[in-house]
């Protein structure tokens, strides 16, 4: 591929896990840095209850800050239709709706059966499609679940279907706790295209095991057109014990464009983002860009 797409999922993904509560202007802040580095997809926030995830308790005040331009699509994580809602009146340009492929993770993350996340995920695509919003099923813990381990496939791929009848716009495989290894990455990218013929597919990968890029180009070899990754490298799931970072937006960045594939974000402006990230919350990120630099300097 010569091309791929990068949804930066920084502001929401990255910072929910975060020992830092980031301030409105901050993660604002985080977002014009992104979008000047390029990224037109992000990932802003989550409409989820602010008792269970408190650094999204600020949702709408973020969507009210974030600049508007015609050229930047900004995502909100929703988990049901109270979250579709409150999305929808902040004015979100798409939906980002989680479903759940192991019935001990939907519990501790929603509060649901993995059925009832599905029937959720089909009403929501519903009222996206009438309010002109865009919806991507993401299908959490796809590669493996913290409490029950091992996901069979078949059961992910049935899900594939479900969102995909729903009339979703995009199907994100989520590993959720960084487990995954390329022959799974394969495996599920070439079931999805056959159950979900012509619906886009997207990646989301975390690097908790070191797998994360080798996962991600996996991904790009079997024709995925959409990764997701985190300035930094920061981000992991309140509900997932021991899962950490997400795949860092300017080492992904760096590999991809080393091997001829445009991705139209800036490597050098990621690590400035990244470096002041790091500095916000006290710590270094993961990401190794930020300590080893570009190659050639």
């Amino acid at each position: 591929m010569a091309h791929i797409e990068i949804v930066e999922v920084g502001p929401r993904d990255g910072l929910q896990n975060e020992s830092t509560l980031v301030s409105t202007d901050a993660k604002i802040e985080l977002i014009e840095r992104s979008i000047a580095a390029g990224a037109r997809r992000i990932e802003a926030t989550s409409f989820v209850h602010p008792r269970l995830v408190p650094h999204m308790a600020d949702a709408e005040a973020v969507m009210a800050g974030v600049p508007r331009r015609a050229d930047v699509s900004y995502i909100g994580l929703v988990l049901n239709r109270r979250g579709f809602d409150r999305a929808a009146v902040a004015g979100v340009d798409e939906v980002n709706i989680v479903v759940v492929a192991s019935e001990t993770f939907a519990q501790r993350n929603q509060s649901a059966t993995v059925q009832e996340t599905v029937d959720a995920c089909v009403a929501i695509a519903q009222s996206a499609r009438e309010a002109g919003i865009k919806s991507t099923a993401t299908i959490a813990v796809a590669f493996g679940c913290p409490f029950e381990g091992e996901v069979d496939p078949a059961g992910v791929l049935g899900l594939v279907g479900q969102v995909a009848d729903a009339g979703v716009d995009e199907i994100a495989l989520a590993d959720t706790i960084g487990v995954g290894t390329p022959n799974q990455v394969r495996h599920l990218v070439a079931g999805s295209a056959a159950r979900a013929p012509g619906v886009p597919l997207r990646m989301h990968f975390h690097n908790t095991r070191n797998t994360g890029y080798a996962n991600a180009i996996a991904a790009l070899e079997a024709g995925v057109p959409v990764l997701d990754a985190s300035t930094g490298g920061i981000g992991g799931c309140p509900f997932a014990p021991a899962a950490t970072g997400n795949i860092a937006t300017e080492d992904l960045v760096y590999m991809l464009e080393r091997m001829g594939v445009e991705t139209g974000l800036d490597a050098a402006s990621l690590i400035s983002t990244a470096q002041w990230l790091g500095g916000y919350l006290g710590d270094e990120v993961p990401s190794l860009l930020t300590k080893a630099g570009l190659f050639p300097r």
